[in-house]
């Protein structure tokens, strides 16, 4: 069973829940799509993030479906709220604060090569669902960035809140070595816990009145 990855919003894409075959409806012509564009598509999603959900032609169309059927500001909301996300994975590129691996770097490069391109798998020019599949590769990518992109939010909510001194490697180091002291503080109360009851018995206390 797949297990759940982390998603960039807390309402995850509908992807791969299928409906039953008669609620499926025919194909929209912006959904006419080629079989080796989707392939390409789905290689890229698969470079990005090896265990994504595979991408075709059916898993695509409901996807679109659905998006379709949402209240217009439901689904503004599903491209926006994911297109915020992608902001601010561009924000952690670009940031001389922050360093990140090579690899995750390529990939970053990769995912917004493809994101900038207004000829993709489907046109950005498509009304609603031009963006469709840019915010499907955000979701099914997202795991490849997610903790690296959690750590940089904390970063800059600690940098926008503590005002560390110095250039970028030292505001950086900063926030390492307070969140390393922050671990080891936690860990060091969790031993003290730990110690009471290391006999498996409530501690004696230690006042005893006769």
């Amino acid at each position: 069973m797949r297990m759940p990855h982390p998603t960039p919003t807390a309402e995850p894409l509908p992807f791969e829940r299928a409906p039953p075959p008669h609620h499926l409806q025919p194909y929209e012509p912006a959904m006419a799509l080629r079989p080796a564009a989707i392939a390409a598509f789905d290689a890229l999603v698969h470079e990005l993030h090896p265990d994504a959900a595979r991408v075709d032609a059916d898993r695509l169309q409901r996807l679109a479906q659905w998006l379709a059927q949402l209240p217009p500001a439901d689904a503004r909301r599903a491209i926006d709220t994911r297109l915020q996300c992608l902001q601010d994975l561009r924000a952690m590129a670009v940031d001389p604060a922050w360093d990140c691996d090579p690899a995750l770097r390529r990939r970053l490069e990769r995912l917004f090569a493809y994101i900038d391109q207004d000829e993709d798998l489907i046109p950005d020019r498509v009304p609603l669902l031009g963006l469709l599949d840019d915010v499907l590769l955000i979701e099914l990518a997202w795991p490849a960035f997610a903790a690296e992109a959690e750590d940089y939010r904390d970063f800059c909510a600690y940098r926008q809140r503590e005002h560390p001194a110095g250039d970028a490697g030292a505001q950086r180091a900063a926030w390492v070595r307070d969140r390393l002291a922050e671990l080891a503080l936690l860990q060091h109360h969790a031993r003290v816990s730990d110690s009471h009851y290391a006999n498996g018995r409530t501690p004696e206390p230690v006042f005893r009145v006769t």
